[in-house]
């Protein structure tokens, strides 16, 4: 392959190849090759976790969020999964000549709202202007630092411990594939973009919290591959335990999508002991983002993620090779 193509930037197998057989091969440092969702730096007297991310998702507006929510909600979340407390964060922007002040300001005031609900500060920013049809309105890339609570890793897991998703899966990829307008579907389904670290810090309390990672870019499956990847240890699933809304279904059976392999911005995948699993459950439910939580499969000694239908049948997930909704973060 002589170019970079749009599935390269899929969270999936392409990304995976272009990382490890180009990223990976020029920047050498350990804490890169964790290729955790933030890298812990010691300095010392204390631990921190830092992450970056960049937001190109189309369009900038769409229903439960904008591009300037998700940057700041995204970043707090890379942390928060790391098991880190969020501080800091910073914000770059790349603006196409001609972009509309009104929606700038807009996105811009969306950022400070969400950095005020998480409880986070942004410190630094910078500012890069391009000519007109150079960049599609708006690029924003935000980084983030904090404190480290608890260290969290696939290799933690053991065989027994549960998974749990903390709510309805899809929601964000199919409320962007709706507000592009590519098809003729009404629905008042929104994106679940929100900042986690709420709702998942009470679990840093729990002796068998073993792993967090938020299911972004190739959904749930992508993460608990990557986890059996890690971990050397398997999952296995079962369907009829997936937290899906209906319409969400309803769209994905007539679109072709996957509910596993679509894109949340406002969810987590937590591997926690068999024992800590209903303490995890109740703090979860407590909280108004985590009300839907449901335990959705278990880790199993067999290092493939298989997926129980509802029918009995078994089914192995795998790494996609495209995401088949491509800029939805």
């Amino acid at each position: 392959m002589e170019f970079v193509e749009i599935g390269h930037g899929s969270g999936g197998k392409l990304t995976r190849e272009l990382i490890e057989n180009l990223f990976l091969k020029y920047f050498g440092s350990p804490e890169l090759h964790t290729l955790s969702d933030a890298s812990y730096l010691n300095l010392g007297s204390s631990e921190l976790a830092f992450t970056t991310d960049s937001f190109v998702v189309k369009p900038h507006f769409f229903p439960g969020g904008d591009i300037g929510k998700l940057s700041v909600a995204g970043t707090v979340n890379d942390l928060t999964v790391s098991g880190a407390e969020p501080k800091f964060l910073t914000a770059a922007f790349i603006i196409e000549e001609g972009y509309p002040l009104k929606d700038l300001e807009r996105i811009v005031a969306s950022m400070a709202e969400t950095a005020r609900s998480a409880g986070v500060s942004i410190v630094a920013g910078d500012t890069k202007v391009v000519e007109k049809g150079k960049c599609d309105g708006v690029f924003i890339n935000t980084s983030g630092v904090g404190r480290v609570v608890r260290r969290l890793s696939p290799s933690l897991a053991k065989p027994g411990d549960l998974v749990i998703v903390t709510g309805y899966l899809g929601d964000h990829g199919i409320a962007i594939s709706l507000a592009r307008e590519e098809f003729e579907v009404e629905t008042p389904l929104e994106s679940d973009c929100a900042p986690l670290n709420g709702l998942l810090t009470p679990l840093f309390e729990l002796p068998g919290l073993r792993f967090m990672r938020d299911p972004t870019r190739g959904g749930v499956a992508t993460v608990l591959i990557e986890f059996s990847e890690s971990s050397g240890l398997g999952v296995e699933l079962w369907e009829e335990s997936l937290p899906v809304r209906d319409e969400v279904k309803f769209i994905c059976d007539m679109l072709g999508y996957d509910p596993l392999y679509l894109a949340n911005e406002g969810k987590a995948v937590v591997v926690v002991s068999e024992e800590d699993a209903d303490k995890a459950l109740e703090l979860l439910k407590s909280h108004p983002l985590g009300e839907h939580a449901a335990v959705i499969g278990r880790v199993t000694d067999f290092p493939q993620v298989l997926l129980k239908t509802r029918v009995g049948g078994i089914r192995r997930l795998e790494l996609l090779e495209e995401d088949p909704l491509p800029r939805i973060c």
